[in-house]
């Protein structure tokens, strides 16, 4: 069993700055979860259940000898998150739940390794999707790239949120805005909170070190939502219409960002 390592931690506000050596473990964390998110990429198909999909996740977890960062964190059941058509986020996985052609659904990896947290995710469309589900797949996509063109050392973070809102905005479909991304690295959720409908100039400053997610939800109709009381973590659109979400992990450098989990 590994020894969890003690680190020193540095702070500026309440945003942690992680160090190269940090940094360094959150990138293997990473490379982990991005290779879980390609296995599930070349199995996932029609007939296929959400259960079967937790099921690769934790195998193929276990077998790099990595940890799931969601089971059991703060009560949910399981390895991943799956997220089906009108569910924005926090889907959890069911063995009657078996996807069919013209299913969209979100993937959502997040993996511990030595003591360090990476997150990501990714949408897959269930064969022949229709055209209005397979756009709203790629313009949830197109919308991360615009936010990383916002992802500069020592400007406000509101300017990523911003830009992702009015692009999304702009092509008809709404963002979530009470469901952001998060700090992440030594642990699972951290500081900053991370807005997608925030102004232009707010938030905290990124600085070399920060590393957080790039996440937002995305609606084809209201951004209005309500979360499944019989399970307490499955949150839906309000109005039943279809819900994207791509995801990553990334860096802020001296010059830009890393992308840490894709």
């Amino acid at each position: 069993m590994r020894q969890r390592k003690r680190r020193k931690i540095l702070k500026v506000g309440n945003v942690l700055i992680k160090s190269p050596t940090q940094l360094d473990g959150i990138r293997k964390s990473g490379e982990i979860n991005t290779a879980i998110l390609d296995y599930v990429s070349s199995h996932i198909r029609a007939g296929v259940s959400t259960e079967e999909i937790d099921r690769w996740v934790r195998t193929e977890t276990k077998r790099m000898g990595a940890k799931a960062a969601p089971l059991n964190f703060e009560g949910f059941p399981k390895s991943v998150c799956t997220s089906l058509n009108s569910v924005i986020c926090h889907g959890i996985p069911k063995e009657e739940e078996i996807l069919k052609e013209g299913d969209i659904i979100n993937v959502d990896v997040s993996t511990i390794y030595d003591g360090y947290y990476s997150d990501a995710s990714r949408m897959f469309c269930i064969g022949e999707v229709s055209a209005d589900k397979r756009r709203l797949v790629q313009v949830a996509k197109e919308a991360i790239q615009v936010g990383l063109m916002e992802v500069k050392p020592f400007l406000p973070i509101g300017n990523m949120g911003h830009a992702i809102h009015m692009y999304i905005q702009s092509q008809g479909y709404s963002v979530v805005e009470e469901i952001g991304g998060h700090g992440v690295g030594l642990e699972f959720h951290e500081d900053p909170w991370v807005s997608y409908t925030a102004p232009r100039g707010s938030g905290e400053i990124l600085l070399p070190g920060m590393v957080f997610t790039i996440e937002p939800m995305i609606n084809m109709g209201s951004p209005d939502f309500y979360v499944d009381e019989s399970d307490g973590w499955t949150v839906y659109t309000e109005d039943g219409m279809p819900s994207a979400q791509w995801e990553v992990t990334v860096a802020v450098t001296p010059t830009g960002y890393e992308i840490l989990s894709r």
